[in-house]
Parts: structure tokens; C-alpha cells; sequence
């Protein structure tokens, strides 16, 4: 497998970067629903398990441009 193109790592780390925020404003919106307190809103936020899954993945594409640019 080639390794992905400095192009191919943007778009990726942008389609990441919306779906994370779509997300998390769908998260927000529910809790808000339910009449949750804004507290425990942001503590759910912060402890979402595929959130934390998807901003790691970023973090490490992110890098990876990086590092790429560099070289």
C-alpha cells in the first residue's frame, strides 16, 4: 500500500473534522433535550468514547502531513 499523498491527508483530516463536529452538536442537541445540565453536557462531550476516537485519529494525520511536509 502507497502512502497517502499530501492532498489525500487534508481531505481526510477535513471529512474527520466535520463529522466530529456534526457529532458533537448532535450530542449537545440531545442532551440539551433531555434537560441536562450544561455542566454535565460538556463532562459527556469530554468522555464520548468515539469523539475521543476520532480527534486522536486526526491528531495522528495531522502528524503525519506534517512530518511529510517537512521531508
Amino acid at each position: 500500500m502507497s502512502e497517502p499523498t499530501q492532498q489525500e491527508l487534508q481531505e481526510s483530516i477535513e471529512e474527520l473534522t466535520a463529522y466530529h463536529d456534526r457529532l458533537q452538536k448532535e450530542v449537545i442537541k440531545i442532551s440539551q433535550k433531555l434537560g441536562m445540565p450544561k455542566n454535565k453536557i460538556e463532562s459527556t462531550i469530554d468522555e464520548h468514547a468515539e469523539l475521543k476516537n476520532i480527534e486522536e485519529i486526526i491528531s495522528k494525520l495531522s502528524k503525519q502531513r506534517d512530518k511529510d511536509k517537512h521531508e
